[in-house]
């Protein structure tokens, strides 16, 4: 088995800030990693790059399609990295204002993806928007509302919805719990995981919340200063870090 998708050498600067500073990392398919470190790490930065929204200065992100056919992000035609960011992967943002359409119905935010890929059956479109709905435990009655009616929490699932409904094989989900209540955060969470699950999904998981990673991710990449300090499974970099960052940030989860 290869890697879904994969980086290296990979900078990205700001002016004098450093925000990936010759990376290299990997995701394996139905593998969910998550990416941790305090805010101005670079954690985001990285997820921008690896999911085409932002380029890179240098180094190359290589995406392994279904077929087994490669592709370089960075080299192929804009309408093909379209193509393959509404199809074989979604990105599901933190804010989802940026990721919904606030005057479309739900059901016409789901369904416009549909139609993205190539789908035009009204009937189809709008069952798969249904079956969505009711996946992520959103009433399917309120197909025809309007995203601005509903929760933050619902929110969010919606934005799922929408990124689910072509069947992806990577999800890239920059921390999709933050700003939310706790109980809220923690049935989304739960949905997740079983998302991510039954769909064999690979998941790049952006998030600053230790607890969070280590609830949806078999493994984990810790970044500072742009550069990956610490990674390995979960549970073994959280309960023994080795890092002295590392620690740092569990101790600080421990104060609490």
């Amino acid at each position: 088995m290869s890697p879904i998708l994969e980086a290296r050498q990979l900078i990205k600067t700001f002016g004098r800030i450093v925000a990936c500073d010759d990376l290299d990392m990997e995701v394996w398919p139905g593998e969910a990693l998550a990416v941790v470190g305090e805010s101005g790490s670079g954690k985001t930065t990285l997820l921008r790059c690896l999911s085409g929204l932002l380029a890179p200065d240098s180094g190359a992100v290589t995406f392994r399609s279904l077929g087994g056919e490669t592709s370089d992000l960075y080299a192929i035609s804009a309408a093909r990295l379209r193509f393959l960011m509404r199809t074989e992967w979604g990105f599901v943002h933190q804010n989802p204002y940026q990721g919904l359409r606030m005057n479309v119905s739900a059901g016409g935010n789901i369904g416009e993806r549909l139609m993205a890929a190539g789908d035009r059956h009204y009937g189809r479109i709008r069952g798969q928007a249904t079956h969505w709905l009711n996946e992520l435990e959103i009433d399917s009655a309120r197909i025809d509302e309007h995203p601005r009616t509903f929760s933050g929490g619902m929110l969010q699932r919606l934005q799922i919805a929408r990124n689910l409904v072509t069947g992806p094989r990577l999800l890239f989900m920059d921390e999709p719990t933050g700003g939310l209540d706790v109980s809220v955060q923690a049935r989304l969470l739960d949905l997740l995981r079983d998302l991510i699950e039954r769909l064999d999904l690979a998941v790049i998981f952006v998030t600053h919340d230790l607890a969070v990673a280590r609830l949806i991710a078999e493994r984990i990449m810790v970044m500072r200063d742009g550069q990956v300090v610490e990674q390995g499974l979960t549970d073994r970099v959280l309960d023994d870090p080795q890092h002295p960052y590392t620690q740092q940030l569990v101790a600080s989860i421990l104060r609490l």
